[in-house]
This record gives structure tokens, C-alpha cells and sequence, in this order.
């Protein structure tokens, strides 16, 4: 399944949170620097969905906050 990820980088709370467009902010801890933030959004869904890190995949977006992934189940 793919979903739309807004990312939100230093961010004091980390969590996830879905708005009305079914899009999904994921609120990380990490910089968006050498990809810190991107290896913090796959480990907090990959968490949310209860999947390995490996079924996470980043699709588009990586030095975007707006992101695709895919995540097999």
C-alpha cells in the first residue's frame, strides 16, 4: 500500500497524527540533515503499521517534507 507522509522534523514530541485528507504527519525527534529524518519516519511507521523497517520503502520525496512510501504487509 502506498500513503502520503508530511514530515516534520525537530520536533519536540515524536508521533503520528492522520488529517482529513487520509494524509499522515509524522513528527520526528531527528534533523532533516544526511537523512537522519527519513531513517526516524520509516522507524515510526514501521512501528504504526507493526512491519519491519525492511517493508518500509521510501518512494518520492527524500529531501521533501512531502513523501511517498510504500509499505508491504
Amino acid at each position: 500500500m502506498k500513503i502520503s507522509v508530511i514530515v516534520h522534523p525537530n520536533s519536540k514530541k515524536e508521533r503520528i497524527e492522520k488529517d482529513l485528507l487520509d494524509n499522515l504527519h509524522v513528527y520526528v525527534h531527528k534533523p532533516p540533515l544526511e537523512g537522519k529524518a527519513n531513517r526516524a519516519t520509516i522507524e515510526a511507521l514501521a512501528e504504526y503499521f507493526k512491519v519491519s523497517k525492511a517493508n518500509v520503502n521510501l518512494i518520492s520525496g527524500a529531501t521533501s517534507k512531502y513523501k511517498i512510501f510504500e509499505i508491504v504487509i
